[in-house]
């Protein structure tokens, strides 16, 4: 009798196996994410395990020479801001988002632009070549020096790129590929380990320039273990709503250049094309100033972004409600609590929801200030100034702490035609901005006051 193949449970979290399923995983304490499967021979794991880089002589840090990274930029300079200034050669880049956000599009985009300079080569496994071919001509590019493969087995993608030796390859994508040494299907944790493993070591040893795309589970996050973000060198998640035009690519990661770089771009007829401004993307088109309306200059990277915080207060009941939408909930009530106790503007029975314009998420402390004004302008249902924007941290004790780079966020307000900032004490420029008042607070009761008073 044949030998009845013995099955384990792999966490889709960190890849850690185990004989039986259990609730939480014990290598990562994660709930629910034990997948069955079955486990491979010791014959077919034995090479998993070999470095992803050819081992070196043992040098000083000093001895080694590193010279500047050399970049080639991809013709969306909206993507070469998110890359660092471009793709560097032996560099992976690993891509996620919602099916039909826009990645194969702007990839093929990429390509395209790329191969006037270098070989490039498109692997697609989720399409076949004419479908490729289809989507070129409806977004209106030559495609002459773009060569594509639709395959999805392993070993015949690593034939092909020995045998074309490109210096740009984009794999579309990682869940579809399997390799013969395993006996899993497709898109399992082993297959997209071994997959990712072995075109990584490929990129490395032929300083190929190569970006996998990945799929994103219903949480938002890329599926399959997060050893597949480790072994990557950046990765970007691309973010926004299928009903929007707007889409953003924000840097996870970067071993070449910033993280939580972003970069906007817009849906055409004629595929993604890069937004020179985005603050206008961010920023409601009120005829006159609103309640509850307040404009945050906010730092993406090395970007300043002006976006619009929205509040609305509404009697709420024995159990009100705390909402938010791009910013942190718990820190919603955090500064409702500080709004109380140290201004004394009370919301303990009002429904209270916030939300960011445009769909951006903002984590930086530097909102707080702007999101109390909001809140309180919306309480008050008075307006604040035409022109008027805010930033600063809010601490538990009252006080408004500074931001990093206020200077680069005061400037870019102003040259939007901003004309009244209210900006922690810290943050005040010693030299006065042209066509800007500015009212510096040290405090949340100091800030509640001016706003009265404007």
């Amino acid at each position: 009798m044949a030998k009845e193949a013995k099955t384990i449970y792999t966490c889709t979290a960190c890849g850690g196996i185990n004989p039986k399923w259990l609730g939480k995983c014990p290598h990562c304490d994660a709930w629910n994410t034990l997948e069955e499967g079955v486990a491979e021979s010791a014959a077919s794991t034995r090479h998993r395990f070999s470095p992803l880089a050819r081992a070196s002589a043992v040098a000083t840090l000093a001895e080694i020479d590193a010279g500047v990274v050399a970049r080639s930029p991809t013709g969306q300079e909206e993507l070469d801001r998110v890359l660092g200034g471009g793709i560097v050669p032996g560099g992976v880049v690993l891509i996620g988002g919602d099916p039909g956000i826009g990645k194969s599009t702007l990839l093929l985009q990429a390509v395209d632009s790329l191969s006037v300079q270098m070989k490039a080569l498109y692997v697609t496994g989720e399409e076949s070549a004419a479908q490729v071919a289809l989507r070129s001509r409806r977004l209106g590019l030559g495609g002459t020096r773009v060569r594509v493969l639709a395959e999805i087995q392993l070993e015949k993608i690593l034939a092909a790129i020995e045998a074309e030796a490109p210096d740009f390859c984009v794999i579309d994508s990682i869940q579809t590929l399997y390799s013969e040494q395993l006996t899993s299907a497709p898109g399992s944790v082993a297959q997209v380990r071994e997959c990712a493993a072995q075109l990584t070591r490929t990129a490395k040893a032929r300083g190929c320039a190569m970006v996998l795309v990945g799929h994103v589970t219903k949480d938002g996050t890329l599926a399959g273990p997060r050893v597949l973000e480790h072994i990557v060198d950046t990765v970007l998640y691309f973010e926004g709503d299928t009903h929007s035009s707007f889409r953003l690519v924000r840097a996870i990661k970067n071993r070449f250049g910033a993280v939580n770089e972003i970069g906007v771009f817009a849906m055409t007829e004629r595929g993604l094309k890069g937004v020179a401004n985005p603050s206008a993307i961010f920023l409601s088109t009120h005829g006159e100033p609103v309640p509850g309306s307040c404009v945050l200059v906010t730092l993406e990277g090395t970007r300043p972004l002006l976006v619009e915080i929205q509040a609305l207060v509404d009697s709420g009941g024995p159990s009100p409600r705390r909402l938010s939408v791009g910013l942190d909930r718990d820190r919603l009530a955090m500064l409702l609590a500080v709004l109380h106790r140290h201004a004394g503007v009370a919301c303990m029975d009002q429904d209270v929801f916030v939300n960011a314009v445009g769909g951006v998420r903002i984590s930086e402390p530097a909102a707080d200030l702007a999101v109390l004004l909001a809140i309180q302008s919306s309480l008050r249902a008075k307006p604040l100034p035409r022109g008027f924007f805010a930033f600063g941290e809010v601490g538990l004790a009252g006080e408004v702490r500074p931001a990093p780079r206020g200077q680069e966020r005061l400037k870019e307000a102003a040259k939007l035609g901003f004309s009244v900032a209210l900006v922690p004490r810290a943050n005040a420029p010693k030299k006065a901005i042209e066509g800007l008042t500015i009212h510096a607070v040290e405090r949340v009761e100091q800030a509640i006051d001016i706003l009265r008073g404007l």
